[in-house]
Order: C-alpha cells, then structure tokens, then sequence
C-alpha cells in the first residue's frame, strides 16, 4: 500500500498546532472543531474519515483534543510529526495556565477574569453543536448509524456510561454486524 499523505514540514507541523493550541479557546469539542477546520477543511491534511478515527481512538486514551493532534501529526509525519503536534499543541496552554495561575496566586481572585471566562461558555457548546452536526451529516446516512448514534447518545445523556464503553460496544456492534452479514452473503 502506497502512502499518499502529504509530506508536511515539523516546522509546519509545529506552527500549525501551536496556532491552534494559542487560539482554540473552550477545550474538549470546541478545539476539535478547530483542529478538523484547520487540518480536514483548510490545508487537507487528512481525510474527514481518517479524522474521525483519531478522534475516536483519542476519546478511549484520555485528553481527545491533544490525541487528535498527534494522531494526525502522526499520520502526516510518524512518530516525529506526533510528537511535534503534541508538543506545539500543550506549548502555548503550558505558557498561559502558567501565568494566569501565578497571577491568581499572587493577586487571589480576579473577578473580571472569571467573569470573561464565564461569558464564553455559550460559544464552546454552540461550537460544539456545529461540530455534531457537521460530522453526523456526514457520517450518519442509513438506518444503522442512525440507531448507533441514537443509542449512544441515549446510553452517554440518560444511562450515563464513559464514552470509552460506548466506543468498544459500537466498536463489537459493527463487528458482529458485519460478520453476521458475511456469513450471509
């Protein structure tokens, strides 16, 4: 099998997550949001289906946002290209968590910084909204996936389960589902 990635600079690399990492504001879905504009949409770096993947796999591993980074500087650039996304990805929060903390050690509590922060808690969850809809118009297209994402929203929002055991139920689903179709055909 040929390997058709694009062969992306560190430096690009590098340049790109920091970015991202300095300006994506509201973690969790809101960055990958970003992270699917910047490197799915804008410099087509990795196909929309590889995307969904890495953010699948990052949702098992713990921080999904910096796992989507490494997963596609992985893909861009092995293990070299992940270690610079993750580590241009952390830079900037590093730097900034490190000085507002110390500002809020050193002067207690700032009320106006709480206040902004406050403010923006509307804008994560419609970034977030975006983003569910744009990938289920996507992803979603028959029955199957259909009932899947119905069940696993019913089975995160109202049974209250770890999005990890949703990902391996669907993962042993599909599975089943499609040997029982093979042994079929």
């Amino acid at each position: 099998m040929r390997d058709t990635s694009p062969k992306v600079r560190l430096t690009d690399i590098f340049l790109t997550f920091a970015t991202i990492g300095l300006t994506g504001f509201g973690g969790g879905m809101a960055i990958v949001a970003l992270i699917e504009r910047v490197c799915v949409k804008e410099k087509q770096w990795i196909g929309n289906e590889e995307f969904l993947h890495g953010l699948a796999f990052g949702q098992i591993l713990g921080p999904f946002s910096l796992n989507t980074c490494t997963f596609i500087g992985h893909h861009l650039r092995g293990i070299r290209g992940g270690l610079t996304a993750a580590v241009a990805f952390i830079f900037p929060s590093f730097i900034l968590v490190t000085l507002l903390s110390w500002l809020y050690f050193t002067y207690h509590k700032l009320p106006h910084l709480q206040a902004a922060l406050k403010g923006t808690n509307p804008v994560v969850i419609g970034l977030i909204v975006v983003v569910a809809v744009d990938m289920g118009r996507k992803q979603i297209t028959g029955v199957n996936s259909t009932l899947m994402a119905l069940a696993a929203f019913a089975a995160t929002v109202f049974l209250k389960l770890n999005a990890a055991w949703v990902l391996v139920a669907a993962a042993a689903w599909s599975l089943g589902f499609s040997l029982y179709r093979r042994s079929r055909n």
